[in-house]
């Protein structure tokens, strides 16, 4: 018995449970920051697991989803939908903080890195930003909320919105890049996940080698992206991906009508050195840029808000006052409502029409009702223009005049696009949207006080057809009530300032006003002078167009700046889109180095090596079978101006005999994991599987020479060099079911998630604790 126990304390990676599923899982993730397991099913619902196997929440998209990530602070997870679309939940409670459509295509891939050291300059000083905002301003406002819903009805709740200005609030977080990659080759990144700053065609790219006087380039066509990867200083980006690799001189007529050279999987290593470089200027632009777009949603669900109530409120007035129009056309008079209404007013006989129309048709009752809901409907709106639309419009003003002044430092700013031209434009528009604001208020003010006014003296008319005392009603202005039969009885001002169907629409003004505001801008105002005519429906948009024009300057700067500086082939296959439609187990981590004796793989002044770890398929290399190939020191030393390509080191794996690889993991302390399968001699067999740690620092890594001439795939040439795994001399744990994938590996944890292909998850520790071991020996 004591040996028993004893061989069960020495057995590596102890088994935390075993329980079952519901449905088989296709993506799972680790948070890297608690102890959360976030995984989709293959109906596509995601699941959030605590360690102890407790769900918290399970939701569903309605789409089927292609690709999952955390956060770096796990406080977010992003997730990838095969229509392009990116959604951004809150670890809490699943909430859809963010939706972005940033691909056309399925999102496969997703990476969410952070900058690992703490954020200095190129010359080395601390820049911490300041927001200054909060001194000068409260806190911004929410969204309106339409009347008559409750929170969560819309989708949107109050723990939602604060988690999302969590999300935004960029002040304290690292300076961090989300990448995504979609199955046609696209690449975008985004700051902090929310800000769109980069995006990538890997069919665009090609990389050019001096060759014998000729100029030799490498192109890929027909890719796919498989998996991407940013360094930890955000420096590369190592990308890996299925497609055509075409050799040619640059210049040459034929060079993409010929046969590609090279059809296969195959890794590319972008520069994304802009991200190092700019990093505090990008995040100064990407907390302001993010801050306005939240407040200018807030202008656009004001603006729709408003327009829906008040249209509603115009509907109720209307279906009770356009009943007049047929009575008097029922008793053959030849006249309108409003004359009809201002005889009244001039103490003429009343007509049967308007008789019929005050005593039988509207009544009192009806028409309190209705003016209880004109009125009511003019102080919500002044309500949220105070609490909501004014406040959200004065800040939007005041950062974009910060991002204004950001851009007038050239130096530092024109590099990553910020144009002074266009951030003047925009915060005029801030500002005229703002005068906007105030004549809306000035407007609705106005008419809310004659909608008053006129049911005033409809009342004390009705009263004094039914022959009621009226003393002690409210006052009325007999001018304001010609004013309104004249100017709102037919026609809606606020209708016109805030629908949008009626956006382009020319408002009349006044042309003494007018040619007063032109004076105005040879004392420092604003160039144009047409906002006037303009509705606030219409200023909006025009804002958000220079908005959106101003923005897009850093993305299609920083864009032109990612560069790609290798391609490395790595296998072929037979065909491109079978490879395109399978999954290919692959995984790239970046490690800080610890002997100073490797020099060669070196990035930046930062020590930081990577290492790329897949799953050759059997038809690739067909006299190397289950095979894993591990490279190490893709990335090129940056400082290194002697040769444009690297060599980086590698080395071929071939697993146990009567095993197969079902996935694998790269882990800390180079460190791999794999998943491996036993190959069933009969259908009886029982299914047994393992789990394996690899020591990749200790393994026979081989420097491949590559030329860019070269058509081969260099790792066949390893064949010689390959190593063998054997259980018996690695950390090896044996798993009575057959799994599948994914692995999900949890470095921060020391934990490792595998799903049996009958429906179960396990959970192994993959930390020893020393203690036991040593007393075990």
């Amino acid at each position: 018995m004591e040996t028993e126990e004893e061989a069960e304390r020495l057995t590596p990676f102890q088994l935390q449970f075993d329980k079952p599923i519901a449905s088989q899982i296709k993506i799972a993730e680790w948070n890297p920051e608690k102890d959360l397991l976030a995984m989709v099913t293959e109906d596509s619902k995601i699941l959030l697991h605590r360690f102890n196997w407790q769900r918290l929440w399970t939701i569903s998209p309605g789409k089927c989803i292609t690709s999952l990530c955390w956060r770096p602070d796990g406080k977010a997870v992003a997730v990838g939908l095969e229509d392009g679309t990116i959604s951004l939940h809150d670890v809490e409670n699943g909430k859809l903080l963010r939706s972005m459509k940033t691909h056309i295509a399925a999102v496969v891939c997703l990476n969410w890195q952070e900058d690992a050291d703490k954020k200095k300059d190129t010359s080395g000083s601390n820049l911490i930003y300041e927001d200054r905002t909060s001194r000068f301003f409260p806190p911004p406002p929410r969204k309106p909320r339409m009347p008559g819903v409750v929170s969560g009805d819309t989708g949107f709740s109050d723990d939602g919105e604060d988690s999302l200005r969590e999300l935004y609030n960029s002040s304290h977080q690292r300076f961090n890049i989300l990448c995504s990659g979609d199955k046609d080759g696209i690449i975008c990144f985004s700051i902090f996940g929310i800000i769109p700053i980069g995006k990538l065609n890997i069919h665009d790219v090609s990389i050019c080698f001096p060759q014998m006087g000729d100029h030799v380039s490498l192109q890929l066509l027909n890719a796919s992206i498989c998996r991407v990867a940013l360094s930890t200083d955000l420096c590369h980006l190592i990308v890996m991906c299925s497609g055509e690799l075409f050799h040619g001189v640059v210049g040459s007529h034929d060079q993409r009508m010929a046969e590609p050279d090279l059809v296969g999987f195959h890794c590319l290593l972008l520069d994304t050195s802009i991200f190092w470089k700019r990093k505090n200027e990008l995040h100064q632009v990407a907390q302001q840029a993010s801050n306005v777009e939240d407040l200018t949603e807030v202008i656009r669900s004001s603006v729709s808000v408003m327009c829906k109530q008040w249209l509603d409120a115009m509907h109720t007035f209307h279906e009770k006052f356009d009943s007049l129009s047929t009575l008097i056309v029922d008793h053959g008079l030849d006249s309108t409502p409003q004359e009809e209404f201002l005889s009244l007013l001039g103490g003429a006989r009343t007509s049967p029409p308007v008789h019929q129309f005050l005593v039988n048709s509207l009544g009192e009752a009806g028409l309190k009702r209705v003016a209880k809901t004109v009125c009511s409907t003019g102080k919500e709106l002044q309500l949220i223009v105070l609490d909501h639309l004014q406040p959200a419009a004065e800040i939007i003003c005041f950062r974009m005049g910060e991002l204004r002044g950001l851009s007038k430092w050239r130096a530092r700013y024109q590099s990553i696009g910020l144009d002074t031209t266009l951030f003047d434009k925009a915060t005029e528009k801030a500002g005229t949207l703002l005068i906007q604001v105030e004549r809306f208020m000035s407007v609705l003010s106005s008419a809310v006080q004659q909608f008053s006014n006129f049911f005033n003296w409809l009342l004390k008319s009705v009263k004094i057809l039914m022959s009621e005392p009226s003393d002690q009603l409210p006052p009325f202005s007999s001018e304001l009530v010609i004013v309104f039969l004249n100017f709102l009885y037919d026609q809606d001002p606020i209708k016109q300032l805030l629908d949008l169907s009626d956006a382009d629409q020319s408002i009349e003004v006044d042309l003494e006003k007018l040619e007063r505001v032109k004076e105005l801008t040879q004392f420092g105002g604003f160039s144009d002078c047409e906002y006037l005519r303009r509705s606030l429906a219409k200023e909006f948009q025009q804002m958000e167009s220079c908005f959106k024009e101003a923005f897009q300057m850093p993305f299609a700067t920083i864009s032109r700046k990612i560069l790609c500086k290798d391609i490395f082939p790595l296998f072929p296959h037979a065909s491109l889109t079978g490879l395109a439609s399978s999954v290919i187990p692959a995984s790239i981590s970046y490690y800080m180095e610890t002997s100073h004796a490797i020099s060669t793989y070196q990035t930046h002044e930062q020590r930081v090596i990577d290492y790329i770890s897949f799953i050759i398929p059997d038809e690739s290399f067909s006299a190397v079978p289950k095979c894993i190939g591990i490279i190490r020191g893709f990335m090129h030393d940056g400082n290194n101006e002697e040769t444009s390509y690297s060599s980086p080191e590698t080395v071929l794996l071939c697993v146990p005999d009567n095993y197969h690889c079902v996935d694998l993991s790269l882990y800390k302390e180079n460190q791999i994991v794999l998943l491996l399968n036993e190959t069933s001699t009969t259908p009886d067999s029982p299914e047994n599987a393992c789990i394996m740690i690899v020591e990749a620092s200790n393994l026979p890594f081989v420097p491949i020479d590559r030329s860019p001439t070269s058509s081969t795939w260099k790792l066949r040439e390893l064949k010689d060099s390959m190593v063998y795994l054997q259980l018996e001399n690695e950390k090896v744990r044996s798993i009575p079911h057959s799994i599948v994938a994914p692995l999900a590996v949890s470095a921060s944890r020391g934990v490792a998630c595998i799903f049996a292909a009958r429906k179960r998850a396990l959970v192994y520790i993959l930390e020893e604790d020393e203690d036991e071991i040593s007393d075990a020996e």
